[in-house]
């Protein structure tokens, strides 16, 4: 079953992709806007110095990183799938949220316990997750750029976990990891803009993530892409305040190191 001459399995696979370069197009497009500067976590100076990996290179990588998830992703729709053709029927309404909660709650279980064992463990923090790093100043499409064994652990086995503790079906699929990726993409965009629902919502936000990826955050703010939970839970959480920087523009800094 799918809309329109599409499944909704190939739907769930591709839909997050295109949602992941519209969204962080968006972002490019107003980060020529200049009068948003004002909104920046960092200056444009910084993110020209700091980052020593060219934008090129990070579009080669997201792009590699999610061959391997399109593989992924079809493959499992092919094992859990249904050879008649019918498709599962969605569930009630209320069972549709509990799915995405669970989903959500999985997804960041996942994703802290193996984000900081990638930092715990020198030779996986040297040779995988280091790349992610290079990326001192996020920015929107640098969301997942990462090596291609850590997108692979984290992400898309992340999210095939995900998808099968919660039950959910193909077509809900394509909205929650849509939804993910969005977060994903917002958490990275380097700006803290009044108005953004997301960020208003989450405490795991851009400047939460921002701080992760400064020097004194590096062992803080493992929890990604929703909750805060874990970091509170296991003492790895940094609390931050929105400050405006000297100059002109904000900065997310700790409100405490311990």
């Amino acid at each position: 079953m799918g809309i329109g001459a599409v499944s909704d399995e190939l739907l769930g696979t591709f839909v997050p992709i295109a949602v992941y370069w519209l969204y962080s197009g968006l972002y490019v497009a107003l980060d020529g806007v200049g009068r948003l500067d004002g909104y920046r976590l960092h200056t444009r100076e910084e993110a020209a110095t700091k980052n020593v990996v060219s934008k090129a290179a990070v579009v080669r990588g997201v792009l590699l990183q999610q061959v391997f998830q399109v593989a992924v992703s079809l493959t499992l729709f092919a094992v859990i799938g249904d050879e008649s053709g019918i498709g599962q029927k969605q569930p009630p309404a209320l069972v549709i949220v509990l799915q995405f909660i669970t989903a959500m709650v999985v997804m960041d279980t996942w994703q802290y316990f193996m984000h900081r064992y990638m930092h715990i463990n020198k030779f996986l923090y040297k040779h995988i997750h280091s790349k992610h790093h290079t990326l001192v100043v996020p920015y929107s499409f640098g969301a997942l750029y990462n090596h291609p064994l850590e997108g692979l652990i984290l992400d898309t086995i992340g999210g095939a976990l995900s998808f099968l503790v919660s039950g959910m079906t193909p077509r809900t699929s394509i909205f929650f990891f849509s939804f993910a990726t969005i977060k994903t993409v917002d958490d990275h965009c380097g700006l803290w803009l009044p108005g953004n629902i997301l960020q208003a919502l989450f405490s795991n936000n851009s400047a939460y993530h921002d701080i992760h990826h400064q020097l004194y955050g590096n062992k803080y703010n493992f929890s990604q892409p929703f909750f805060v939970m874990w970091d509170k839970i296991l003492g790895t959480y940094m609390p931050y305040t929105i400050e405006q920087r000297k100059g002109g523009g904000v900065e997310s800094k700790p409100a405490k190191l311990d």
